[in-house]
């Protein structure tokens, strides 16, 4: 007995619950795992406060949390749609609203009106203050304004007999339009004048840096001279080029030409060398101005100032002129010469 009692304890305990539950035998309590340890759990999110009255929009636009509860203020007047809500009528409803200026074209707007009402005014004298006001529209594009300048003043040293030459312009008026003298001339220390003329002209701006100019040009020298309609330009090319040009027509019908350019190349703040090319042209033979068809001469310049003041420039350097043409012909005729060479010394000024 004592023998299948044991035996049946040990088949019990192999066999399972199972087995134990079959044959009536008890059955052991489960093992339980260890209870797990409490999580905490987060402090509850603030609920988001209302926004105030004044800023409806931005109320409605913030989100709340899933936990929270807003309140949505109330609003005085009617709310106006979403943006994506189409009006009532579905397509033909949006066909038949106004666009209103949208189909407009810019620009098309007529200019404001000019105020006629100032506060200052209501401070200062109003005497005073439109005076002060007229300053102001002088001194930005309504005053008359002048300059005299003074490009050459030089003595030239050559073989031969030594001379001097002059060249300047003044001009007096505004920003658009101005009254332009100019004048230029050469000569020898013993032989006098040998060429001189003087300018009158109206010149226009016609853009930033160009000038058109019009006006009268009269010889001065002595010998014969002629009177011409002046028709040119002046200006400031790109890269800084200053040029010029102008067309001479005389009572006899010669048509004269002439082209100038020069270039400041700024060693220092001071010292600025500048090469300077003129050339002259005829469209005829003019017998008594000793000049042939075609260019007439050429004349190369280099010269080296240096700005005690920007007004204030004396400077030294080298011409190099040569008759060519017609002209040189004429100049062999006579004896002249057709090509000189010369040391100059001068000075460049202007106020």
């Amino acid at each position: 007995m004592k023998t299948a009692a044991i035996l049946s304890v040990l088949l019990a305990a192999s066999a399972g619950p199972a087995f134990a539950q079959h044959h009536g035998m008890p059955t052991p309590a489960p093992k339980l795992a260890p209870a797990a340890k409490p999580v905490p759990r987060p402090a509850p999110r603030p609920a988001v406060k209302p926004a105030p009255a004044a800023a409806p929009a931005l109320a409605a636009m913030v989100r709340a949390p899933d936990d929270a509860t807003v309140v949505a203020p109330a609003m005085d007047g009617p709310t106006e749609p979403p943006m994506d809500a189409a009006p009532s009528g579905g397509m033909a409803g949006m066909e038949g609203m106004d666009h209103g200026a949208s189909d407009d074209e810019v620009g098309d707007e007529p200019a404001p009106p000019v105020p006629t009402d100032f506060a200052a005014d209501t401070v200062f004298d109003p005497a005073a203050m439109a005076a002060a006001r007229a300053q102001l529209r002088m001194e930005h594009g309504g005053s008359t304004i002048s300059k005299v300048m003074v490009n050459l003043a030089e003595v030239q040293v050559r073989d031969g007999e030594n001379g001097y030459r002059w060249e300047g312009e003044a001009w007096i008026g505004g920003d658009l339009n101005r009254l332009v003298i100019k004048t230029e001339g050469e000569g020898g220390v013993s032989a006098g004048v040998e060429a001189a003329e003087l300018q009158a002209l109206y010149s226009r701006a016609v853009g930033p840096y160009f000038d058109l100019q019009a006006g009268l040009r009269q010889d001065l020298q002595s010998g014969p001279t002629h009177t011409y309609a002046t028709v040119g330009f002046e200006g400031l090319a790109p890269y800084w080029f200053e040029t010029s040009g102008a067309l001479f027509l005389s009572r006899k019908g010669e048509l004269l030409g002439r082209l100038e350019g020069a270039y400041d190349l700024r060693l220092t703040q001071r010292w600025i060398l500048q090469p300077r090319i003129e050339t002259n042209v005829s469209s005829q033979d003019i017998p008594e101005l000793q000049l042939g068809s075609g260019v007439s001469n050429v004349e190369l310049g280099l010269r080296l100032r240096y700005e005690v003041k920007r007004e204030f420039a004396p400077y030294v350097g080298v011409s190099f002129e040569r008759k060519v043409g017609g002209t040189a012909d004429y100049a062999r005729a006579l004896d002249g010469d057709v090509e000189a060479t010369s040391f100059v010394i001068g000075l460049r000024t202007w106020f």
